[in-house]
């Protein structure tokens, strides 16, 4: 679906800041990566545990819910499936949330996001980026350093989180921070899943 504008979006060459509460200050010595739910042991990364873990390379198209679509972001970072290497899912998980820190909370954002449409090299926990106005660097505090899961472009880029700080398996989907503000639950930018039916009075903000 590159180069693809979904309905109702403009192009951007510019990557757009948007996010909720304060822009996380990342502290080393205090931050992990924990993998938890339905699993049969929990696991938990140190910062430099994550940054050790093989790397992908990946141009992906982004759409954001406020209607900016930004083509040919080269991201480097580690994909969603290397962290399956390390845990044994419970039969039936069919469904992950996507955690980020929110003022505070490290698990105060939250995106949720079927299982299987993130096995590919565009579902990335991303850490550095170029386009073409820019060469390699790495993202911005405000962009969601130290790591951002950006999410396949077949979602609005709520589905991703800013200063990810894990993942929740489950068997049962459940709503995340913005589903349970009136936002889709399946948030597919070519079909314009924007807001849930029954309360689309909801706008991002």
């Amino acid at each position: 679906m590159a180069k693809q504008l979904p309905p109702g979006q403009f192009e951007t060459e510019k990557w757009p800041i948007l996010h909720e509460g304060d822009v996380y200050e990342f502290d080393e010595t205090t931050w992990n990566f924990r993998l938890f739910g339905e699993v049969k042991k929990e696991v938990s990364f140190s910062y430099q545990e994550v940054m050790a873990l093989p790397k992908t390379i990946s141009t992906v198209d982004m759409h954001c819910v406020t209607t900016w679509s930004k083509f040919d972001t080269t991201f480097e970072g580690i994909a969603f499936r290397e962290f399956l290497r390390f845990v044994e899912l419970e039969p039936g998980v069919k469904y992950v949330k996507i955690y980020g820190y929110l003022n505070g909370d490290r698990f105060g954002y939250s995106a949720n996001l079927p299982l299987e449409a993130l096995m590919g090299d565009d579902a990335l926990f991303v850490y550095r980026w170029k386009d073409k106005h820019h060469d390699w660097q790495d993202i911005s505090p405000k962009h969601g350093y130290p790591l951002r899961f950006i999410p396949p472009a077949t979602f609005y880029l709520w589905k991703g989180a800013k200063w990810a700080s894990g993942i929740r398996f489950m068997k049962e989907d459940e709503p995340g921070y913005w589903e349970e503000r009136g936002y889709s639950m399946t948030a597919n930018p070519f079909k314009e899943e924007r807001f849930a039916e029954s309360i689309s009075r909801f706008r991002f903000w």
